[in-house]
């Protein structure tokens, strides 16, 4: 299948809960207030309960209880909360393309894992709306249980394939894209900002490392989560690149400190997610 194909069949299959687009809608008008924003997710009290599970998480380390859907718009804002919401309808996406040949419960913790990197490594560089980073972390990798889920054998293949590479080299090799960029697409069709599906499409372009920060710390978030959770194959993989190293700059210590926490506090944003 072409990657066209891949990203039809994604927009056939599963559409972002109505939820999103509405909030999407309400943050983008500039008539509404924090209390349209407040009353449209109170609405559903599931959602309610996840989301304020969420926002009095590690993700924003906030002294304080938050303990109403208003206090959390004021505290952490509308975007924080929309990109909460987008997360947390991530695990419907996830096991709606559910595949036996990956283990989703596994796949899931390295997409969280990715996303806590990225949102730390985001934080230390003062990266405008660094919890994008989190959504961003878990929905890069989407449309490997997608191609699993369509393609069993093609995708058998690239597994048995050896890992002298990085495995978005193997994908462009096997399929002719990358799984990020193809999530990238996905996430474009289903109307997610930019800021979310930008970075996602091209975190394994290189050429674009030099004019876009989002994309650098995406990818090396990227390459921490290989070289800790894939160590018998990438333990000694080059973290910074001369591309990333030219537009990210942070030491090895904040790197020792994004891994700290993501390994801290991964498997606890799971069970709330998950």
């Amino acid at each position: 299948m072409s990657l066209d194909k891949y990203v039809a069949f994604a927009a056939k299959s599963f559409t972002l809960p109505d939820m999103c687009v509405r909030l999407r809608s309400t943050l983008d008008d500039p008539h509404s207030s924090a209390e349209d924003i407040g009353q449209l997710i109170s609405a559903d009290p599931s959602l309610t309960a996840k989301v304020l599970r969420l926002a009095n998480s590690s993700l924003f380390r906030f002294p304080s209880q938050i303990e109403t859907v208003a206090k959390a718009i004021n505290v952490i804002g509308g975007e924080a909360l929309y990109n909460l919401v987008v997360a947390e309808t991530a695990t419907t996406a996830f096991k709606h393309f559910t595949s036996d040949l990956i283990e989703l419960d596994k796949h899931w913790y390295a997409s969280v894992y990715c996303g806590m990197v990225a949102k730390s490594l985001a934080m230390r560089l003062n990266v405008r709306g660094a919890e994008r980073f989190f959504v961003m972390g878990i929905l890069q990798n989407l449309s490997e249980l997608l191609v699993a889920n369509k393609e069993p054998q093609r995708y058998q293949s690239y597994q048995k394939a050896g890992k002298d590479a990085l495995p978005h080299v193997n994908q462009l090799a096997h399929f002719g894209f990358t799984f990020a960029h193809c999530s990238g697409i996905i996430l474009e069709n289903w109307h997610l900002p930019i800021g979310l599906y930008y970075p996602v499409s091209f975190m394994n372009d290189e050429a674009k490392y030099a004019s876009d920060v989002d994309i650098c710390v995406l990818a090396l978030a990227s390459r921490i989560t290989l070289s800790q959770l894939e160590k018998e194959s990438y333990a000694n993989i080059e973290l910074f690149t001369p591309e990333i190293a030219n537009k990210v700059s942070l030491d090895m210590e904040v790197v020792s400190n994004s891994i700290e926490y993501a390994e801290q506090e991964t498997a606890k944003i799971v069970a709330l997610i998950h």
